[in-house]
């Protein structure tokens, strides 16, 4: 998964950058609430990890943000308010969960995958995702078409991800380019079109039906194929 972290407290950010990342999900962190609302409304993640108390904005305004910008993103409030008026103010503004300060790690994994699994019902619960023949084995970070392989490089493998999270939507090439070339400011749309050749040519190897969609002058869209 993309998961988006914002926590001001630089050390608690890493720790959980680290064990976010030897899990295999791609880590984006921000250090305060207006860079945090900037990133989450990019609206290219999976999960963000919100700190309650922020410099600029804080976590309960970042979540109603993202609730009216009607953003797919799961939302999991981290906190040291406990309180019951306090959580229920935080599901008010539109988290998903809430998680009380100081926690165990163990326990943000878990709410993690269970968030991962509630909004991107695509994903099983042994991490593959899964659309018609096309498999990508998240943890391993391997992919198949059927019993073929597809030996992907890691551009072709998050532009894969990105159109199987959002299979039978058509994708714009902004939003294909925000999420696959992420921060390489540099990066021209052309790219996308480049990219969608090479993913293509991988996919339909074997004279298969190619999966993807183009929408003239919009994007792009994977369709589930029948099995």
């Amino acid at each position: 998964m993309r998961i988006l972290i914002v926590e001001d407290d630089k050390r608690l950010a890493r720790l959980i950058e680290r064990v976010l990342s030897e899990e295999r999900h791609t880590v984006d962190v921000a250090w305060d609430g207006e860079s945090g609302l900037d990133l989450l409304m990019q609206g290219v993640y999976d999960v963000a990890i919100i700190d309650w108390m922020l410099p600029g904005r804080d976590g309960p305004s970042l979540c109603r943000a993202a609730r009216a910008a009607r953003l797919p993103t799961a939302l999991l409030l981290l906190t040291a308010r406990g309180q019951i008026e306090d959580k229920v103010l935080g599901f008010e503004s539109g988290a998903d969960d809430y998680l009380v300060k100081p926690f165990a790690f163990e326990e943000l994994l878990a709410r993690v995958r269970a968030l991962g699994r509630r909004f991107h019902p695509n994903l099983s619960a042994n991490d593959e995702l899964r659309v018609g023949t096309i498999v990508l084995d998240l943890r391993n970070y391997t992919a198949r078409r059927g019993e073929r392989r597809l030996d992907l490089t890691p551009t072709e493998w998050r532009l894969l991800e990105y159109l199987m999270r959002n299979v039978g939507q058509t994708l714009t090439r902004q939003q294909i380019l925000d999420y696959v070339w992420s921060f390489e400011h540099d990066v021209q749309p052309q790219m996308v079109d480049v990219y969608i050749s090479y993913l293509r040519r991988k996919l339909n190897a074997s004279g298969e039906t190619d999966p993807i969609n183009t929408i003239r002058g919009i994007g792009y869209r994977l369709e589930a194929e029948r099995v």
